[in-house]
């Protein structure tokens, strides 16, 4: 008996997308056409598993009679040459085996090949920013600032100099009367002349902190109108973000232009980032 022509054929048809898809992926991959190439060799693994289960492993036992041994007829000569019983299935399924080997090893390594995309080891990068100590804090149009660029209650956007744009280093930046400060412990000389500054990046998902009302002091997420009160070191008063906005540490150089001093006090963005840091 031959080997099944539906399994073979399914067998053959997966290990060629598997091949292919490989090859795609090697050349600079087409996501349309490796989803094609994904379900012929996901789909031709499967089916040829299906029918082999099906049409040839639940096969019922037959017994069959045993006849009664006997003297061989004169002249009647035995063919070494004739397959015992059962070798037919044995050789055909160890044809099997082996293209169900093919099949899957081939989708396996195609499938274990884009890991090598997934790059190094980020590390601590994601709980780093781009400030250093010693950078200049610049606005938008790149010049520094000075507190008195800042009117109090005034509000603007900043970054490290040399580094605008840079999305994990947005800081807003607000002045306000040096008395009113209540902030955490260790942070009293963060706000010089009242100049605070705050990661523009929501603890809650990651918007941006744009809005502030001058009146009560408070910074408001838009997205979920999350609530920081500025004075107490942008801790949530209200909405659903559970941690304060990181702060970064401020100082004035020699040339009266704002600084930073470090890193700020937490990574920035949302909770959920910080699982690694046990925070």
């Amino acid at each position: 008996m031959k080997t099944p022509a539906s399994i073979t054929a399914s067998f053959i048809v997966s290990m060629v997308a598997s091949l292919g898809l490989l090859v795609l992926y090697v050349l600079g991959g087409q996501a349309q056409l490796e989803g094609v190439l994904l379900g012929f060799a996901l789909g031709g693994l499967g089916l040829g598993l299906a029918v082999w289960a099906t049409s040839y492993m639940n096969v019922p036992e037959e017994v069959e009679e045993r006849q009664l041994m006997g003297e061989p007829e004169p002249g009647a000569e035995e063919d070494d040459t004739a397959p015992l019983p059962g070798m037919e299935d044995l050789s055909r399924r160890k044809v099997l085996l082996r293209l169900l080997a093919g099949a899957g090893g081939t989708l396996a390594g195609a499938l274990a090949i884009p890991a090598f995309s997934l790059g190094p080891n980020p590390g601590d990068d994601l709980f780093r920013s781009g400030w250093r100590a010693g950078d200049r804090l610049v606005n938008l149009e790149g010049r520094p600032v000075r507190p008195a660029d800042i009117p109090v209650e005034g509000i603007e956007t900043v970054f490290p100099e040399g580094k605008v744009g840079l999305s994990d280093a947005q800081t807003v930046l607000i002045r306000v009367d040096e008395g009113s400060l209540s902030l955490p412990e260790g942070r009293e000389e963060w706000a010089p002349e009242g100049c605070l500054g705050y990661s523009k990046i929501c603890t809650h998902v990651g918007c941006s902190v744009g809005l502030y009302r001058s009146a009560a002091q408070q910074l408001l997420c838009p997205c979920h109108q999350s609530t920081f009160d500025v004075l107490t070191g942008a801790t949530p008063i209200f909405g659903p973000a559970a941690r304060p906005l990181p702060q970064l540490p401020l100082a004035i150089d020699a040339d009266g232009y704002l600084i930073a001093t470090g890193e700020y006090s937490a990574p920035v963005g949302p909770a959920f980032w910080n699982v690694d840091r046990g925070a």
